[in-house]
């Protein structure tokens, strides 16, 4: 009975991070550019009992006896499949239509001091002045969007208009005529499962590289020069988020199907163990 405790309690364990990630898949739904996570477990350490030997009785099923400690969650994986594009008709909203290209942002850097560059598919931009006379181009959350050489796009503030190219070239007109032409800082990443999530929907570079055996440039291919190309770009659309709201909540009822069984197989190994304590 402490052993059936013990397995259940153990994947009940288990199903309570699933339930993290379903709730952050569904708190994100609406969020532009976000990217699924999808779990799978597997089987724990079990033991094998083998039966007696002098059993020679034909059986269907392999010999001996697997009992098992529970179910763990084997991976959290992030599901790239590209989200469906809003038509929203504003000029500094942007959405990148070739899977696995992601915008720069510039954002204050994990545990504190200086700055990095994050990853994220939300295109929706805005201006922000910064004196002077000039302007900003920063992401809702107030980050500075980063040009190709990785620096914030900074342009006049007598800007009347803006465009881009399926290139990634940001085209803005001012008012006396002239258009400033900047580079959209735009990544590619080659190997995206091994992207640390930030938050939202950014994502960092691993800040264990080197246990990884990896290198920068094997996980991330900046876009320049005759590989902007490859872009795919469209303006006055956004990506939308790419949960998909039915199989999160099919998910979701399944992992508290499980949990509540695992929850009565506690209740029944205490019932037991409170007969034999009875018997006793």
């Amino acid at each position: 009975m402490l052993r059936t405790m013990t397995t259940a309690t153990n994947t009940m364990t288990q199903l309570q991070h699933q339930f993290d990630v379903i709730g952050n898949n569904l708190a994100n739904s609406s969020t532009h550019g976000f990217k699924a996570s999808e779990t799978s477990f597997h089987e724990m350490l079990y033991q094998q009992y083998n039966n007696d030997k002098a059993d020679q009785a034909p059986r269907q099923s392999p010999a001996g006896i697997r009992y098992g400690v529970g179910a763990m969650l084997g991976q959290s994986q992030m599901n790239w499949k590209a989200g469906s594009l809003q038509s929203t008709e504003r000029e500094l909203d942007f959405a990148l239509t070739t899977p696995k290209q992601y915008f720069n942002v510039i954002m204050p850097a994990r545990g504190g001091g200086g700055e990095e560059t994050v990853y994220t598919r939300q295109g929706a931009f805005y201006v922000s002045p910064v004196g002077d006379g000039e302007l900003m181009l920063v992401n809702g959350d107030g980050y500075p969007v980063a040009d190709s050489a990785g620096l914030p796009i900074i342009f006049p503030e007598d800007a009347k208009s803006y465009a881009a190219g399926a290139n990634g070239v940001l085209e803005i007109a001012l008012n006396d005529g002239t258009i400033e032409t900047v580079e959209l800082g735009i990544t590619a990443l080659e190997r995206p499962n091994v992207m640390q999530h930030i938050s939202g929907a950014y994502l960092g570079m691993p800040e264990n590289m080197a246990a990884l055996g990896l290198t920068p440039q094997e996980v991330r291919t900046n876009l320049e020069g005759a590989e902007r190309n490859s872009i795919g770009l469209e303006n006055g659309v956004l990506e939308m988020s790419n949960v998909n709201y039915q199989k999160e909540m099919t998910d979701l009822l399944t992992a508290q199907r499980s949990y509540q069984f695992n929850a009565r197989a506690v209740t029944l190994a205490d019932q037991m163990l409170g007969l034999v304590n009875g018997i006793r």
